[in-house]
C-alpha cells in the first residue's frame, strides 16, 4: 500500500517535468517549422522580385525601339524598329544555346534563389598559384538542369540584360546596315561577346578576382552593368560603326558636318521614358533578393541620377547653343541613369546626383566629339550615352563607394569602398575593368564583324538602297506608306566625302 501511494505521490510530482519536456520539445519542433517556412517565403519572394524586375527589363526593348526609330528618318524607320524588334529573338536563343553557360557555367551557388550550386564548372588559368576564370563550362541549352526553378530564373533575368547589350549596335549603325548582317552579328553578340565579358565581372571570372588574388579592393565591381551591360554595347557600337562608316550625306569635303535630325522626336523621349521606368528593375532587381531592402536606397539613386542628367545635359545645351535640345535631353537622361546603373548600391544621394549630373555634361561633349572629331557617325548617340556613360559609371564607384553596402563582394571581407572614403585599390580595380572591356569585347567585335561580313557579303547596303530607304529594300514594307517624306531625304553634292572605314560616294544622279 505505502508503495502503491509512494509511486502515486512519484507520478504526480514527475509529471509537470514530463510536460514541460515535451513543451519544450514542441516549441522547438515549431520554431524549427516557422524557421524554414520563412526561409522558404524569402525565396520565394526572391523569385518573384528577380522576375518581376526580368519582366521590367525585357519591356525595355519597347524603349529603345521607340527611341532609336524616333531619331532615324522616316524612310529608314520600318528597318530600325524591326532590328530592334528581332534582336530580342536571336540574340535570345544564341544566349539560351552557348553564351548564358559560357557567362554562368561556374557562377556558384544562387545564394538568394535558394542555393543551387550546380552551375560550378569555371574554366581558367593558374597564374603564379592563382586560378584566373576565363569563362563557364556548363548549361549549355539549359541540359542538365531541367526544371530547376533557380537556374532559369537567374537566365531569364540575365537574358534580358544581354538582349540590353545586343541593341545597342542597332542605333549606332542604323540607316545603312543590312539586316541579314545585323541577324548574323546579334548571334555573335548572345552567343560570345556579351557573356565572355559578363563572365569575367558577373560569373566568377578573372576581373572578379582581382581582389582575392591580387588585394585590389572587391575586384572588379558593377552592381548591374554599367560595364557589363551597358559600356560592352557601346564598345561594340564604336568598332562596328567606325568600320562601317557614316551615312551619305554625314560629313562634306571640307570636314563639316551635317546633321541629320531624326523624324520623330516625341516618340524617342516617349521610349525614353519606358527606358527609366524598366531601369527600376534593371537595377534594383540586380539584387536578385525582394528581401534585401537596400532595392529602396537602389531606386530611389537610379530615379535621381537620371533626373539630374537630364537637367544637365539641358542646361549644357541651352548655355552653349542657345537652344535645350529635346533629343540632347534623353540622352542626357539616359546618361545618368547608364552612369549609376554600377554604383547605385554603394553612394549616397548626394552622389547619385552628382554622378548623373556629370554623365549629363559628359553625353553632350562625346556626341560632339565622336561626330565632329573622330568623324564617327552614330545617329542615335549610343557611343557617347552607353559607352562613354558606362565606362563613367564604373570609375564613379570607384571613387564614391561609401563602404555601406557589399560586405563579401567577390569573395572579400568588409563593404566596397572608393578612392574618397579610403580604398584607392577598388578605383585601380574598376579602370582595369574598363580597359578590359575596351580591349576584350572591342577585339570580339572586330572578329565577330569580319566573319558576319564575309558570311553574308558585307554589312553596308548598296547607294542606290540607302538614298531612298531601307525600308522597302530591305524589309519589303514601308513604315509610313501613306506619307511621301520628302524631308527624311539628304540631299548630298558630289563632293561629299565619308569618315573613316569608308569608301568615297558614288556621284550624285541630277
Amino acid at each position: 500500500m505505502r508503495r502503491s501511494v509512494a509511486i502515486g505521490l512519484l507520478m504526480t510530482l514527475a509529471w509537470p517535468l514530463v510536460l514541460a519536456g515535451q513543451g519544450v520539445a514542441a516549441v522547438d519542433s515549431l520554431a524549427k517549422a516557422a524557421s524554414a517556412a520563412s526561409a522558404a517565403n524569402t525565396v520565394a519572394i526572391n523569385f518573384v522580385w528577380t522576375l518581376v524586375a526580368g519582366f521590367l527589363v525585357m519591356f525595355m526593348q519597347a524603349g529603345f525601339a521607340m527611341v532609336e526609330t524616333g531619331f532615324t528618318r522616316a524612310k529608314n524607320a520600318a528597318h530600325t524598329i524591326t532590328m530592334n524588334f528581332m534582336v530580342y529573338g536571336i540574340a535570345m536563343l544564341a544566349y539560351w544555346a552557348i553564351g548564358f553557360a559560357l557567362q554562368a557555367g561556374g557562377v556558384g551557388a544562387l545564394g538568394t534563389l535558394g542555393g543551387y550550386d550546380k552551375l560550378a564548372h569555371e574554366v581558367s588559368i593558374t597564374i603564379a598559384g592563382k586560378e584566373w576564370g576565363l569563362f563557364g563550362g556548363t548549361g549549355f541549352f539549359l541540359t542538365g538542369v531541367a526544371y530547376t526553378a533557380p537556374v532559369f530564373a537567374y537566365f531569364l533575368f540575365q537574358m534580358v540584360f544581354m538582349d540590353t547589350a545586343a541593341t545597342i549596335p542597332t542605333g549606332a549603325l542604323a540607316e545603312r546596315w543590312k539586316f541579314s548582317a545585323f541577324a548574323v552579328f546579334s548571334v555573335f553578340v548572345g552567343a560570345v561577346i556579351y557573356p565572355i565579358y559578363a563572365n569575367w565581372t558577373w560569373g566568377g571570372g578573372w576581373l572578379a578576382m582581382l581582389g582575392k588574388n591580387l588585394g585590389l579592393g572587391h575586384g572588379h565591381v558593377d552592381f548591374a552593368g554599367s560595364s557589363v551591360v551597358h559600356m560592352t554595347g557601346g564598345v561594340m557600337a564604336f568598332v562596328t560603326a567606325a568600320l562601317l562608316g557614316p551615312r551619305r550625306g554625314k560629313y562634306n569635303a571640307d570636314g563639316s558636318v551635317n546633321a541629320i535630325p531624326g523624324h520623330n522626336i516625341p516618340m524617342a523621349l516617349i521610349g525614353t521614358f519606358i527606358l527609366a521606368f524598366g531601369w527600376f528593375g534593371f537595377n534594383a532587381g540586380s539584387t536578385l533578393a525582394g528581401s534585401d531592402l537596400r532595392i529602396g536606397v537602389i531606386a530611389t539613386n537610379t530615379m535621381l541620377a537620371g533626373a539630374a542628367g537630364g537637367i544637365t545635359s539641358m542646361l549644357y545645351m541651352w548655355f552653349k547653343y542657345g537652344k535645350p535640345d529635346p533629343s540632347m535631353m534623353a540622352n542626357g537622361t539616359l546618361a545618368g541613369l547608364v552612369a549609376i546603373t554600377a554604383p547605385c548600391a554603394f553612394v549616397t544621394a548626394p552622389s547619385a546626383v552628382l554622378i548623373g549630373g556629370i554623365a549629363g555634361v559628359l553625353v553632350c561633349v562625346a556626341v560632339f566629339f565622336i561626330d565632329g572629331k573622330l568623324r564617327i557617325d552614330d545617329p542615335v548617340g549610343a557611343i557617347s550615352v552607353h559607352g562613354v556613360n558606362g565606362l563613367w559609371g564604373i570609375l564613379a564607384l570607384g571613387l564614391l563607394a561609401d563602404g555601406t553596402y557589399g560586405d563579401g563582394w567577390n569573395g572579400v571581407n568588409g563593404a566596397v569602398r572608393g578612392l574618397f572614403y579610403g580604398d584607392a585599390s577598388q578605383f585601380v580595380a574598376q579602370a582595369i575593368g574598363g580597359v578590359a572591356n575596351v580591349v576584350g569585347v572591342g577585339a570580339m567585335a572586330f572578329v565577330a564583324y569580319k566573319v558576319t561580313a564575309f558570311v553574308v557579303g558585307g554589312h553596308r547596303v548598296a547607294p542606290e538602297v540607302e538614298e531612298p530607304g531601307l525600308d522597302l529594300p530591305e524589309m519589303g514594307a514601308l513604315a509610313y506608306p501613306d506619307t511621301l517624306e520628302i524631308g527624311s531625304a539628304v540631299i548630298l553634292s558630289e563632293t561629299a566625302s565619308h569618315g573613316a572605314g569608308h569608301l568615297e560616294p558614288e556621284p550624285e544622279a541630277a
